[in-house]
């Protein structure tokens, strides 16, 4: 897939010297203006110039009434907010907007880019520690330590899926594994004439087949396996028992000797 080629676009620099604040707010304030709409009052900024040389204004905000009130859907939050100004520490900082242009088709990149201003101060916006900040950080660590899960007591039947603390295969399995460990070796003799007796059937067979067949624990009755059986690595019979040469008297093989004795 080829990259996108973006093509070059003009840069609208008028108000690039026009000098703006870089502004850090609480979080519950920027999700009050952008709740404010576009063009709406949003609070009142005084500054007040500090009576020593070379001091630092005092930059105080106030929330509107609108935005600050509680209503049904948000609780109260603080109005009175004061703006600690700190410097820009040798950086140049600069502020860049994209937006959308007015009446152009969405389908292509006709959006507007504009540098909006230089940085010439940083200020970070904190609340004044009044009776409403307090109730603010008081419902803030509520809901905080408010635990995730709850009990609650049921009136009526719920009809959900409930856990169980084993499923019926996993019991049908340890009940299978379990009459497997308590099956009682019968004599050797007895075995080797049980396999002796399926492999006049079936020349090849796994193990699965032969512990069903003598009824026998599996670790026994490999090593009977190993005695008189050859185990197949290779396919077409990969995975397979299979009776020793010397073993493989089968019925049809005695039966022709005979006829030529």
């Amino acid at each position: 897939m080829a990259e996108k080629v973006h093509e070059p676009r003009d840069l609208d620099l008028s108000s690039a010297s026009r000098g703006v604040w870089l502004v850090k707010v609480p979080k519950y304030m920027s999700e009050r203006w952008q709740a404010a709409g576009p063009s709406s009052e949003v609070g009142k900024l005084r500054i007040t110039k500090s009576k020593l040389s070379g001091g630092k204004p005092e930059v105080l905000f106030s929330l509107s009434d609108r935005l600050a009130d509680k209503t049904a859907e948000r609780d109260e939050v603080p109005r009175d907010h004061k703006f600690v100004l700190t410097g820009l520490a040798n950086h140049a900082l600069s502020v860049m907007v994209r937006e959308p242009v007015a009446g152009a088709d969405p389908s292509e990149e006709t959006d507007r880019v504009a540098v909006e201003g230089k940085v010439i101060q940083r200020a970070e916006c904190r609340p004044i520690g009044d009776a409403n900040y307090m109730k603010l950080k008081r419902l803030q660590l509520e809901a905080q330590n408010k635990p995730q899960r709850q009990v609650k007591q049921l009136d009526k039947v719920v009809l959900n899926y409930k856990p169980k603390s084993d499923h019926q295969f996993n019991i049908s399995h340890e009940i299978k594994r379990k009459e497997e460990g308590k099956r009682a070796r019968a004599d050797k003799d007895q075995v080797m004439d049980m396999l002796f007796s399926a492999f006049e059937k079936h020349q090849y067979y796994n193990v699965k087949d032969l512990v069903r067949i003598t009824k026998q624990p599996v670790t026994y009755l490999k090593e009977i396996l190993k005695e008189i059986c050859t185990y197949n690595m290779r396919a077409p019979h990969k995975n397979m028992w299979e009776l020793k040469p010397e073993y493989r008297h089968y019925k049809a093989q005695e039966s022709e000797g005979t006829g030529k004795d």
